[in-house]
């Protein structure tokens, strides 16, 4: 199979067909995500909580992303890596250039940001560079401590107008793919038809682009035993992991995953 590029998932969305997502952090397990057929791995600050055991991702460097994502590209068969850029390591526009130069010399094909239209310039600023950009807007952990926990977001009119708002003008500023956390159904599928770049969801629906969940949690994995309710455990009927990520991937392709229990209302 061809390498999955920007073009490809582009083509994906016109298509109509679902784009799979994982979460990953080492060559082991991006080998048999690839052998399933994900299409996109996400080398997520996550890693902070299900590999670190911290209780949020504020904690994660730079040079552990890069880490991870050198990891990945080792064992990477085809999927686009996308890597995130944990938390203030973009505060300044220097910090965002510097350390997208880190990430994508490490193996990264693009790097997400999380915020909302403040992200317009460096986002511009990268694209304009050759740093493909993921915009990550909903519920977005590295401000967890702003948004008083993790909670669904744009469920009042005024934050969802504002989050569509958000969504256009990170595109027009060069985004090439977005990522909706915890977005009531509804308002996600809006935004999906108002973009024209892919947009993958978490928690928000089944009628964005494409899906991406934590590995850990669809494996049936917590440190805490509970799993957040846009979860779905596909080892269930599973005898490997193998056997979960393929099954992760038919349902994201077939529509089946998400189901209307893992989603929320406005």
């Amino acid at each position: 199979m061809p390498d999955v590029t920007l073009t490809t998932l582009q083509s994906l969305k016109q298509n109509g067909e679902k784009i799979a997502m994982l979460t990953c952090y080492d060559a082991t397990y991006a080998h048999a995500a690839c052998q399933a057929g994900v299409d996109v791995l996400l080398v997520g600050d996550s890693l902070g909580m299900v590999l670190q055991g911290h209780d949020s991702t504020l904690p994660v460097s730079v040079e552990e992303m890069a880490y991870h994502t050198a990891c990945v590209k080792r064992g990477n068969q085809g999927a686009l890596i996308v890597t995130d850029l944990p938390f203030m390591a973009y505060a300044t526009t220097e910090q965002a250039l510097h350390n997208s130069a880190k990430l994508m010399q490490a193996g990264a094909h693009m790097v997400k940001l999380e915020g909302a239209g403040w992200l317009a310039e460096p986002i511009h600023l990268l694209a304009e560079r050759g740093v493909p950009v993921c915009a990550h807007l909903g519920l977005t952990p590295q401000a967890v401590n702003i948004l008083g926990g993790y909670k669904v977001q744009g469920r009042q009119e005024a934050q969802a107008r504002q989050m569509r708002a958000d969504a256009m003008a990170l595109e027009q500023a060069g985004a090439a793919m977005l990522l909706l956390e915890c977005v009531p159904s509804e308002l996600a599928a809006e935004i999906t038809q108002a973009v024209k770049i892919p947009v993958i969801g978490i928690g928000a629906g089944s009628a964005t682009d494409g899906q991406v969940l934590v590995q850990h949690d669809m494996l049936g994995l917590s440190l805490s035993g509970r799993a957040p309710k846009f979860v779905r455990n596909f080892m269930e009927g599973q005898s490997s992991i193998q056997g979960a990520f393929s099954a992760y991937v038919q349902a994201v392709k077939d529509g089946s995953f998400p189901a209307a229990e893992h989603g929320f209302s406005a």
